[in-house]
């Protein structure tokens, strides 16, 4: 099987995190990481024998039900899906403005109030 190129993918989670109130982006545990405070989204580039993905803080139930949906998009990651993450798989075919609500909705999880009332103003 072929190993997608992570260029394009990485370029447009960058754009879209970045775009958000306060994100800051640094490496964490090898990985592109994007953090408000605390982190929401991690670049996953077939690490730990996964696919190509996002793993993005979610709602609480968020994770079961998109995954019962849509298998075949969307798995609980490693090490973060105990709490509640959600794998979002970049090597399928992409709609990027429900990856840009889905990175969203992560980052409300876990922004500060003022961020996330910031972010509605706009």
């Amino acid at each position: 099987m072929e190993v997608p190129s992570v260029t394009e993918p990485l370029a447009r989670v960058r754009e879209i995190c970045l775009a958000l109130p306060e994100v800051t982006e640094k490496l964490s545990h090898g990985s592109p990481t994007w953090f408000v405070r605390k982190t929401f989204v991690s670049f996953s580039d077939h690490g730990h024998g996964g696919p190509l993905a996002i793993w993005c803080a979610a709602a609480p139930g968020a994770q079961e039900e998109a995954i019962e949906k849509e298998p075949d998009r969307f798995y609980r990651p490693p090490y973060v899906g105990v709490r509640g993450w959600l794998g979002v798989r970049l090597d399928v075919d992409v709609d990027w403005d429900e990856i840009a609500a889905i990175i969203e909705d992560a980052y409300r999880q876990v922004a500060p109030k003022r961020l996330v009332a910031e972010l509605d103003e706009t």
